[in-house]
């Protein structure tokens, strides 16, 4: 399944470092490749697993960035859904987040994009029930001020509330919806155990003040027209 869980693993993964960009597992990024490096790396993921690990470039990254740039050892294996190949080379791609890994180590294969020895970390689940619900009720209550300004991204909210989603899947969603900073998310990223994750989170939000809803004085009249 295009959406599944990575089977027949090869314990190898083609990284793809960006400076600001976290994926998490469950959630869909569009991405735009046009560097000579990362065309051979599509072209290379196509032909064989369709997998990319997402990397985030450590801190001074700048000056080293068409080489080897440091990066953080925890990364996001996502699956390429959809792509397109234009004219020139380039490649217009859906990279859909399905697993944490740890990478233990860079490989060298001749290639211009770099490739890495990778540990998948599968999430370690909520041994109490009791635990589980609480926790479910707490995000809910945290989250859900953060939502509450946009009418379209709060029903969005409540839907995935009543999904029942694992509550894995639900905290790594709003790590990447939420306005979080870049090395937040990195942090929410490299933790595997969902009990410490969403608490790590929870005491992410208390520290920011969530969105208000605009006045009467601040609202636009006439409201724009929608795109649809």
């Amino acid at each position: 399944m295009p959406n599944g869980p990575i089977v027949d693993f090869s314990g190898t993964v083609r990284l793809f470092p960006l400076p600001n960009l976290v994926l998490f597992p469950h959630v869909g990024q569009p991405l735009h490749i046009f560097e000579p490096r990362y065309r051979q790396l599509m072209a290379d993921a196509v032909d064989d697993d369709r997998l990319i690990g997402i990397a985030l470039l450590r801190p001074g990254w700048e000056e080293d960035y068409h080489k080897k740039p440091p990066i953080h050892d925890t990364v996001c294996v996502g699956r390429i859904i959809n792509e397109e190949k234009l004219s020139d080379g380039r490649y217009n791609l859906i990279l859909q987040g399905v697993c944490r890994g740890r990478i233990r180590e860079e490989i060298k294969t001749g290639k211009m994009y770099r490739t890495a020895r990778v540990d998948l970390m599968p999430d370690q689940p909520i041994a109490s029930n009791h635990t589980e619900r609480e926790l479910r009720r707490e995000l809910g209550q945290s989250v859900s001020p953060f939502f509450s300004a946009n009418p379209s991204a709060a029903e969005q909210f409540q839907q995935l509330l009543e999904a029942k989603l694992p509550l894995g899947a639900m905290t790594d969603i709003f790590s990447f919806a939420l306005p979080l900073e870049v090395e937040q998310r990195q942090q929410l990223l490299e933790e595997a155990c969902v009990d410490t994750r969403i608490r790590l989170l929870l005491s992410m939000l208390d520290k920011k003040t969530p969105p208000v809803l605009p006045t009467p004085r601040q609202r636009k009249f006439p409201p724009e027209f929608s795109a649809n």
